[in-house]
């Protein structure tokens, strides 16, 4: 249970009270697991809508998915921006995904590089701890 905790822990983290923290720094793995963590519920949230018969499959949502990915917009982009902090990366990177095709895939890189080894201009190195 050990590990399996730790990984739980972290998302939870996020969810709580890292919900809007913009401060600070997330690891790859906070991040990666936040990730996997809201792909689950939005799976959940559109097999609940589609259980329910509230998913239009015109529009490509319900209700209840749309309440889930209204309420993790801030937590996501909170942990991303702290992920890019923990590359020594000013969170205002986080908009170069509107750049189409090449903008995700610079960010794509940023979030899978390695954080900047000990104490940054974002906080301490979460790996540290």
């Amino acid at each position: 249970l050990g590990k399996d905790s730790i990984k739980v822990d972290l998302v939870l983290e996020c969810f709580t009270r890292k919900y809007t923290q913009f401060s600070g720094r997330a690891r790859r793995k906070e991040f990666w697991f936040f990730q996997l963590a809201y792909v689950i519920i939005l799976i959940l949230a559109f097999a609940v809508d589609w259980g329910l018969g509230s998913y239009e499959e015109v529009d490509g949502y319900g209700v209840v998915s749309t309440i889930a990915y209204i309420a993790l917009i801030i937590p996501g982009i909170a942990v991303a921006v702290r992920r890019l902090h923990d590359t020594n990366r000013r969170g205002w990177w986080f908009l170069i995904n509107f750049v189409p095709i090449i903008g995700a895939i610079i960010y794509l890189v940023f979030v899978c590089l390695r954080g900047t080894d000990g104490e940054n201009r974002f906080g301490p190195d979460p790996l540290a701890k």
